[in-house]
């Protein structure tokens, strides 16, 4: 749980970091579409993050394996739908657009396991 609730704190901050960038400096740097592509990803980034997060806390008793597999997938995510939109609005090289639905794929998943996970918590 400690990994995950790190990789989640990472995260959060570099998304944030992520947005202040697009918002402060990409804006006069890149087009509009490449800049709402940076955007979404910035988004996408922190969102998720907190939905790591969210696994990690997740991750005890019966309900632990689901909420890794959730954690793990959503950092998939992250790295995957996130990244290929940053790299394509940085480079502009199409090509990296290709694993954004890979990315995107991982969220769905991700939030599933995170769903599947709950099935096996203890109530109070």
């Amino acid at each position: 749980m400690k990994n995950w609730l790190f990789a989640a704190g990472l995260n959060g901050a570099l998304a944030v970091l992520a947005g202040a960038f697009a918002a402060h400096a990409l804006g006069p740097r890149l087009d509009p579409r490449m800049l709402s592509a940076f955007s979404t990803g910035a988004t996408y980034h922190l969102v998720h993050a907190l939905a790591l997060g969210i696994a990690a806390l997740a991750a005890r008793g019966a309900a632990r394996r689901r909420a890794q597999i959730a954690a793990g997938l959503f950092l998939a995510g992250i790295i995957l739908f996130s990244g290929s939109l940053y790299a394509l609005a940085m480079t502009g090289l199409i090509y990296f657009a290709y694993a954004t639905p890979a990315g995107g794929i991982a969220f769905v998943a991700g939030w599933i396991m995170l769903a599947l996970a709950a099935l096996k918590t203890e109530t109070a």
